[in-house]
């Protein structure tokens, strides 16, 4: 096939080849000029320089693994149902989330794990929304500045509320609520900042109510947002962990954690509401990358967050680059050597 080249001066010669990679075939051009067919590679434009220059190919090769301990085989398995499927005919048991009665049997509505706590049988999704309880720690979103509250994206069905009054004014002064902090709340925090919070109330229709009452809460520095899935962090009674390679995490029950370079000294007087906008050296930027690029090889293999497993996951990753942790064989090892240790640990 010949066609005219855009400028009209000479004719372009065009032939079909097999290609590897999204497109199978595709058109490569041979110019006057130069020998041999120049190859164009998708989203690549050729030039004489290319078709010179040398390139580098990495090829990812099997190699023998570590030797793990047998008892990662042997992990208890759990009950995996979807719905319509049963889950007993025992009409002893009790109803709970995630489960409903059909023709005396209980029956699951819900994708996820079987869990049973003495007579009563609940589905645990495990892929949801956030369903807030009170006393939860989350990480959110400002949406929206409303009349003397906030709306929060916090991974739930429904946005949640920051009212005025549920929380610290700059300073930690403690007063009524006036007209003239209702005008000054955009000042205080305004559309896309991030806040640490905790869950007050949740209401009927499964809204969630939050505050910041605590000068631990409030608006969120500079860091790293990750967003996994709620069923994914495990709860406990903190949820603020300085961890000692140089990073702090916040993991949010709603499924939002937050990593973050740790503060020096933390500014108490502040009142939970100045960021800090220091430059963050090189050396914990790449802590907070390789700590963010372990909790998503924790997730791939839906493995639980919390502060121990990701500091063992990150001892484990220190061998390899930072940017090699997302290959798969790499993170299957990782998290393999992660269990193996936590296994180790509780004997």
């Amino acid at each position: 096939m010949v066609a005219t080249s855009q400028h009209g001066r000479q004719p372009v010669t065009s032939h079909w080849r097999f290609l590897r990679g999204p497109a199978l075939l595709r058109p490569c051009e041979r110019r006057p000029g130069i020998a041999g067919p120049e190859i164009v590679a998708p989203g690549m434009v050729a030039s004489a320089q290319v078709i010179g220059a040398k390139m580098a190919m990495e090829m990812r090769l099997p190699v023998a693994r570590k030797p793990f301990s047998e008892s990662l085989g042997r992990e208890t398995k759990k009950h995996l149902v979807v719905p319509g499927d049963t889950i007993t005919t025992d009409t002893g048991f009790m109803r709970g989330h995630g489960t409903y009665m059909g023709e005396e049997k209980l029956i699951a509505s819900v994708a996820g794990s079987v869990e049973r706590v003495n007579k009563l049988i609940c589905v645990k999704a495990l892929k949801t929304r956030y369903n807030g309880e009170v006393g939860d720690i989350v990480v959110g979103r400002i949406t929206e500045v409303q009349q003397k509250r906030w709306k929060v994206e916090t991974n739930s069905r429904l946005d949640s509320v920051l009212l005025l009054s549920s929380m610290n004014l700059p300073g930690g002064e403690l007063r009524r609520r006036s007209a003239e902090d209702e005008l000054a709340m955009r000042g205080f925090l305004q559309e896309g900042d991030l806040i640490s919070a905790e869950v007050q109330a949740v209401f009927s229709d499964g809204a969630v109510s939050l505050h910041t009452r605590s000068l631990k809460y409030g608006k969120l520095g500079q860091g790293v947002l990750v967003q996994v899935s709620p069923s994914l962090v495990k709860r406990q009674k903190t949820h603020f962990h300085d961890l000692p390679c140089g990073a702090s995490v916040i993991l949010g029950n709603n499924g939002f954690i937050w990593i973050y370079p740790t503060p020096e000294h933390k500014e108490e007087e502040a009142g939970g509401f100045t960021a800090n906008l220091e430059p963050v050296s090189l050396a914990d930027r790449e802590v907070i990358s390789r700590l963010r690029n372990c909790i998503v090889s924790m997730v791939t293999q839906r493995m639980m967050l919390y502060d121990t497993s990701i500091l063992y996951c990150y001892e484990a990753s220190l061998p390899h680059q930072i940017k090699d942790i997302l290959k798969p064989e790499i993170m299957e090892e990782i998290v393999m050597e992660t269990r193996q240790r936590l296994l180790e640990q509780e004997g």
